[in-house]
């Protein structure tokens, strides 16, 4: 006679602490996110004299990546995988991590030459359709299906975006002193930028998860991979694009230094969330930290908080239940 044990579901579910554990480090490494996305402008504003940036933002960009590159060679080192890099070096493996760079390194260009298609506001208030062109394109590349509730989460998640761009707008103040300008203007140019913008950041998110996940390589190595390439073409896009107006290091202050800090961060664990969670926790992720913008431009920067702020906040929390319940 055969027995047949009766294993309850439970005994093939890891234990109760180690399921706690892993959300507490999940919970943890999401708030670090918000709070590094989220201090990123302000930072930059404490930075400014006489309303400039007193250093280069495109050598800022290649020392973020340098520092990611540094770290990611270091953790190969420190965790005994630096064997995997001879074994994996090959056009194969390396190639596809050129895409990501080249249309994140596009997207920083385009918003540069977008401006004098429209003004900031606009700019602001429509990139907020990236979260519909990430969701479109997560569904339909990766295979994935949202429940309706899901969408509708997705949807008070731009609303919230576009709610609290409209805040940012300062309608008493033409000038826009401090504030967004609320002279609003875009063309068709502008307009088919600012679509292009969107779907490229998309594009680029579904696809470095995508290949995150699909190839059985350690993290540590891929972000080698990747911000090599990294490197290399915002390095190249600094030489063409200063023209000698500032030397790589000038203006530099130990705030800069800490925005090159957090970023490198930043980047280091939002490939975690890529590698591990999805792309669409990254736009949960980015439109939360809107909200700690706002309360640090607040306490640093003395920028006032209207009660309309209280708009996004409500949706961001609803958008948040509609999609994770």
């Amino acid at each position: 006679m055969i027995v047949i044990e009766n294993v309850s579901s439970s005994e093939t579910r890891p234990p109760r602490s180690r399921r706690w554990l892993r959300s507490a480090r999940w919970a943890i490494l999401l708030v670090l996110l918000v709070l590094i996305y989220g201090s990123h402008a302000p930072l930059i504003a404490l930075t400014k004299i006489d309303g400039r940036v007193p250093f280069s933002s495109s050598s800022c960009v290649v020392l973020i990546e340098f520092s990611k590159l540094l770290v990611s060679l270091g953790a190969l080192i420190i965790t005994g995988n630096i064997h995997t890099l001879g074994a994996s070096v090959s056009w194969a493996a390396v190639a596809p991590y050129a895409v990501p760079a080249l249309l994140y390194s596009f997207n920083n260009n385009l918003v540069v030459y977008m401006q004098a298609y429209m003004d900031p506001s606009s700019f602001q208030v429509l990139s907020n359709l990236k979260i519909a062109s990430t969701a479109l394109l997560y569904t339909s590349c990766l295979r994935k299906r949202l429940r309706p509730a899901q969408w509708l989460g997705l949807g008070f998640l731009m609303g919230a975006g576009v709610c609290h761009s409209y805040s940012s707008l300062d309608w008493d103040n033409p000038d826009g002193e401090g504030k967004m300008s609320s002279r609003l203007y875009i063309t068709a140019w502008g307009l088919l930028m600012v679509l292009t913008y969107c779907f490229i950041s998309g594009l680029a998110a579904v696809y470095t998860e995508r290949v995150l996940k699909t190839q059985r390589l350690p993290l540590s190595l891929q972000n080698l991979f990747l911000y090599v390439f990294g490197v290399g073409i915002n390095f190249a896009s600094h030489v063409y694009s200063s023209g000698g107006e500032h030397s790589f290091l000038e203006g530099y202050s130990a705030v800069v230094w800490l925005i090159v800090a957090g970023q490198a961060a930043n980047g280091l664990l939002m490939s975690i969330v890529m590698k591990h969670g999805t792309g669409i926790t990254r736009l949960f992720i980015i439109s939360s930290a809107m909200l700690v913008n706002s309360v640090l431009s607040w306490g640093l920067l003395g920028l006032q908080l209207t009660p309309f702020f209280l708009l996004p906040v409500l949706m961001i929390g609803l958008a948040v239940y509609l999609y994770y319940r």
